[in-house]
């Protein structure tokens, strides 16, 4: 059965630019699907042994501003003939006693196109096989393949339908309908062509309101010809490229929007270096259908203005790539992807710079106007700005972030970290979030933090200050840089705890994959400042001090989602155990997706480490112990021991030796008196891995004891003692054991 390329192109009017990729994968392998589910696609061989060359991709995708198109290969004209065996009925509803057709059989076989007119004879053609415990009669049928005239129409109905469109346009039919602009159809551009080739033949289909034919239009404004016809499908992107001036490739044509930006750069020097952004690639990818890019620049004199604010400008309102020197500076060139190739580009190239000069000059002026005025004087303004409903404004909320900030100082302090109680991180808590109220910020929203740092230096505070107050957001996202001085750390930590806590207190909890206000973002910032900085602080003190701000007033009882529970809010560590789990529960997924398994993981925060530095130092301790050929027997040991002393949970630990009667409880007794002094004093020392290698050596007395000795005797003299001592023994075995993690969940 022969088989040859399909090429489909629906041809409309300009397609939303940040969605195109998503709307040209989506489009092509939905068609793709569709035709394969039908039968309609040849699967492609495999490489051959004695060749390097693998076959050529199932399609290829195209997604231009005005073109959504996919090329499938080895398409055939009509899927194969299927049998299929159909179950019809049990064997006593479909033969009477003397094992002819009853009418429903007949009626059911009728349903299904069979030859009936001799009954006997269709009886006869019938399968009869066990189902379940009845038989039952199967019919052999065969299943005509679908033609790709009907399985194409199919597919496209399925993609146009199934395409990720946020908001759909009506729009009225002007042509092959019976009243021309009185028909609407709904897509999320107006369609104006339809092109649908198998080979060098059009697939009869319609869609939109469009017939499928042969020719597309290329450029606007650049095309050799209009329409561009395509020969066939396999010289489609060729033609389109080479008639209509158009690169209909996504990939393709954003590779060489990379290709020409380097080069660009290159030619004005090799301290020059492109600021490259890939969702704005994305996105002007999806603006041009020729790429052509051009060197610009604006007045020096706007260089005084923050980077970040020119580089923004430039970014999110013009679509322009700025340019960076070798120390990572701002110039005042830039780069433009322009969708045209002018012989003489001066008209583009000047226009372009006459458009970002206004919105430098707004960067400029916001920069300035809010100059005159300090940090400080703004944070009363903030009393006037709703934070949230039940939570009060940010005026309130910077009075509880500045309060958790000051704590967490304190137990730093206490904990012997130089500089945190020295009153820097109480000041950047108060002014962290007034450059809310300035101009640059209010235009820029994305600039908060950034350029409270830079009105920090302007009012002359000290740099540790602006730093913190710059760095209070971070991380903002999955890789993002820690803040840089203990001060930013400090009030980034105030800063989350009070957003998790305050959430939480309220009821506001992620559900799902609902999480409006950040959470889990939140909890994994605390956690990497926490491990990462290894920062000597206790995460129940830490919630515990947070949910204890007088500061909540009554904002937690406000909370209508908790019902009875909202008495307990202000009971100490009680209120902020949820909170506790939830970081811990996005702890454990964050070091499963760092390589850790899920049984070293779980064994260590089985123990709930309250110093979150000290985890990765236990994981690799558990990792190493894991690899140990005492590890197996001793995990095994160990959920053993845990079940044993679930059903006696009072034991005490003590042990007397009076009462050791067994040569192995002797031994095992010796061998923890020798061994547990040196591997609680490494433990104590943070040598967590020396810890539990040490104790890899009570294997054979453990092994010994279990083989040797009844815990629980019930038949001598003085049982219950002897009972109590054993118990009291493996306690102590299971403490000493299980200071490093819960080794028991390491048991297969």
């Amino acid at each position: 059965m022969t088989t040859q390329n399909l090429l489909v192109e629906l041809f409309v009017e300009e397609l939303p630019p940040k969605a195109l990729k998503k709307l040209g994968e989506a489009f092509a392998q939905q068609i793709y699907a569709s035709l394969s589910d039908q039968w309609l696609i040849s699967m492609p061989g495999t490489i051959a042994q004695d060749s390097d060359q693998a076959d050529p991709p199932a399609m290829d995708v195209f997604a231009s501003p005005r073109r959504l198109g996919v090329l499938i290969r080895s398409v055939l004209l009509k899927a194969p003939d299927t049998q299929k065996l159909v179950k019809l009925m049990p064997v006593t509803v479909g033969l009477d006693a003397a094992g002819q057709a009853t009418p429903a059989l007949i009626k059911k076989l009728q349903a299904l196109g069979a030859d009936v007119s001799d009954p006997v004879a269709a009886v006869a053609a019938l399968r009869r096989a066990p189902d379940g415990k009845v038989g039952a009669l199967f019919y052999d049928s065969l299943a005509t393949g679908a033609t790709l005239d009907a399985g194409l129409q199919k597919a496209l109905e399925e993609a146009i339908a199934k395409l990720p469109i946020p908001k759909v346009m009506s729009y009225q039919l002007e042509t092959d309908c019976e009243l021309p602009g009185w028909s609407s159809v709904h897509f999320v551009r107006p369609a104006h062509g339809l092109v649908a080739l198998r080979g060098s033949t059009v697939v009869p289909v319609k869609v939109l309101g469009l017939k499928a034919g042969n020719s597309t239009q290329g450029h606007r404004f650049e095309a050799k010809v209009s329409p561009v016809v395509i020969a066939d499908a396999d010289s489609y992107a060729a033609t389109l490229e080479q008639d209509g001036a158009v690169i209909a490739g996504f990939e393709q044509r954003r590779f060489a929007i990379v290709q020409q930006l380097a080069q660009a750069a290159e030619r004005l020097g090799p301290s020059y270096q492109v600021l490259m952004d890939e969702a704005l690639l994305d996105e002007v990818t999806g603006l041009v259908e020729r790429p052509n890019v051009l060197v610009c620049e604006f007045d020096a004199q706007f260089l005084d203005v923050p980077q970040e604010c020119l580089i923004l400008t430039m970014k999110a309102n013009q679509k322009y790539f700025p340019l960076l020197d070798a120390a990572g500076k701002l110039t005042n060139q830039f780069l433009v992807v322009s969708n045209i190739s002018p012989l003489d580009a001066s008209a583009v190239i000047g226009g372009n710079e006459r458009v970002v000069r206004p919105r430098l000059a707004d960067a400029k002026f916001f920069f300035d106007q809010d100059r005159k005025k300090t940090l400080a004087s703004r944070v009363e303004g903030l009393s006037k700005v709703v934070y949230h409903n039940k939570l009060g404004t940010q005026g309130e909320r910077t009075e509880r972030v500045q309060s958790i900030a000051s704590a967490i100082a304190r137990q730093l302090a206490d904990a012997g970290v130089a500089d945190a109680f020295d009153g820097n991180a109480d000041n950047a808590a108060m002014l962290a979030k007034a450059d809310l109220l300035t101009d640059m910020v209010g235009e820029f929203p994305e600039l908060q933090g950034i350029m409270g740092g830079y009105y920090a230096r302007h009012d002359g505070l000290r740099e540790d200050i602006a730093f913190a107050i710059e760095d209070h957001y971070k991380p903002r996202f999955a890789g993002d840089e820690l803040p840089r001085n203990t001060t930013g750390l400090v009030v980034a930590l105030a800063d989350k705890l009070e957003t998790l806590v305050g959430m939480f207190g309220i009821g506001n909890v992620p559900t799902g994959d609902k999480d409006p206000y950040a959470l889990r973002r939140h909890a994994l910032g605390v956690i990497r400042m926490l491990v990462e900085k290894d920062l000597p602080l206790d995460l129940n003190g830490l919630l515990t001090s947070a949910f204890e701000e007088p500061r909540w007033g009554t904002a937690f009882k406000a909370g209508t989602d908790l019902g009875a529970a909202a008495p307990s809010i202000y009971q100490k560590f009680d209120a902020a155990r949820p909170l506790a789990d939830f970081i811990f529960d996005r702890l454990a997924g964050s070091l499963r997706e760092q390589g850790y398994s899920a049984q070293e993981v779980d064994a260590v925060l089985a123990l709930q480490p309250q110093r979150l530095g000290d985890i990765p130092k236990r994981l690799a301790a558990v990792r190493a112990f894991a690899a140990l050929p005492e590890a197996p027997a001793l995990a095994a040991a160990n959920k053993r021991i845990s079940n044993i002393l679930k059903k006696v949970p009072d034991v005490d630990p003590h042990v007397s030796e009076v009462l050791l009667t067994e040569p192995a409880e002797l031994a095992l007794f010796a061998a923890m008196q020798s061994l547990a002094p040196l591997a609680n004093a490494q433990f104590e020392e943070g040598d967590y891995t020396a810890s539990l290698q040490t104790l890899a050596a009570l294997r054979a007395p453990v092994d010994a004891f279990f083989d040797g000795v009844m815990v629980n005797v019930t038949d001598v003299e003085n049982a219950e003692e002897l009972r109590l001592n054993r118990q009291g023994l493996l306690k102590s075995l299971h403490s000493a054991m299980n200071r490093v993690a819960d080794l028991a969940r390491l048991a297969a």
